[in-house]
């Protein structure tokens, strides 16, 4: 598993993504051995195939559920990249996991959003209130630009500009660097939390542990003032309200750091000014 992980890390495969592909292909190697009585030494497709079986039919959530769809598919993508690695490592020389193993998604480009402004607010409204001036400005950021948590807390000091309200995000999904624009909103809240940061973090958001918030911070700030908003679901928020605001589709795409959009579709280039207007909309 460390020489997997070593693999990952050369194709600069986020942390996170890492924590996700090593802990997946840990649940395959234990089904495996309880399934088998042996330890996993390559692939075979008929074990693939009912794990993914096990997985839609008898594995079930912490709640008794079953498992969706996203989850199965996570699931045997991480086999998938690991089946790859044990191919480039010449341990096994055929790929035994196919892209149509994989189960159908009919998705649409922007998730229906299960919040509305109201909930946004008061969420923003409990943070400034109860928490530090950092958390507000946290959740306003992530809130009003779509950011990832990873790419969130991994905002350096040299890598936004309140004047000309950009963030270059350079630890996007798969390596990515783009640029994100924010609101006025977002804009004071960090000036504010600026004022009493003292740190020579190289990181933006701070704390006491760290020279870098955590991830559980956030997630633990979520969980105590909301039932109902995630951060992934502030993803859904924030790009659900550019589409209401007359966001096209690769606008939307180039704030969030989505590979593609509809190719069926034809768009304009949106220029940078027009896009920084319509942000102070959101």
């Amino acid at each position: 598993m460390e020489e997997f992980k070593n693999y990952l890390l050369e194709q600069n495969k986020s942390q996170n993504t890492i924590d996700n592909y090593i802990r997946n292909v840990k649940s395959f190697k234990k089904w495996y051995k309880e399934t088998t009585g042996g330890e996993l030494k390559k692939l075979y497709r008929p074990n693939v195939l009912d794990y993914k079986s096990y997985l839609k039919n008898i594995k079930r959530t912490k709640k008794g559920e079953k498992l969706k769809p996203e989850t199965i598919n996570t699931n045997l993508s991480a086999v998938m990249k690991y089946n790859k690695f044990l191919v480039e490592a010449g341990i096994q020389k055929d790929i035994v996991i196919q892209e149509n193993d994989f189960i159908k998604i009919q998705k649409q480009h922007i998730n229906p959003c299960k919040v509305d402004t109201s909930d946004v607010e008061k969420f923003r409204q409990q943070i400034l209130e109860h928490e530090t001036k950092r958390d507000y400005a946290i959740v306003t950021t992530i809130l009003y630009t779509g950011l990832r948590i990873s790419e969130c807390i991994n905002i350096k000091m040299n890598d936004f500009d309140l004047n000309s309200k950009e963030i270059i995000v350079r630890n996007g999904k798969g390596g990515k660097v783009r640029t994100v624009y924010m609101n006025d909103k977002i804009v004071e809240a960090i000036k504010e939390y600026l004022k009493e940061r003292e740190s020579d973090s190289k990181y933006l958001f701070v704390s006491r542990q760290s020279d870098k918030v955590s991830r559980s911070r956030i997630n633990q700030i979520f969980n105590k003032y909301s039932k109902v908003l995630t951060p992934h679901g502030c993803r859904h928020y924030c790009f659900t309200n550019m589409s209401k605001n007359g966001f096209s589709l690769l606008e939307i795409a180039m704030m969030g750091g989505h590979s593609s959009t509809r190719t069926t579709e034809i768009y304009t280039n949106p220029s940078e000014r027009e896009i920084k207007e319509r942000i102070n909309l959101l």
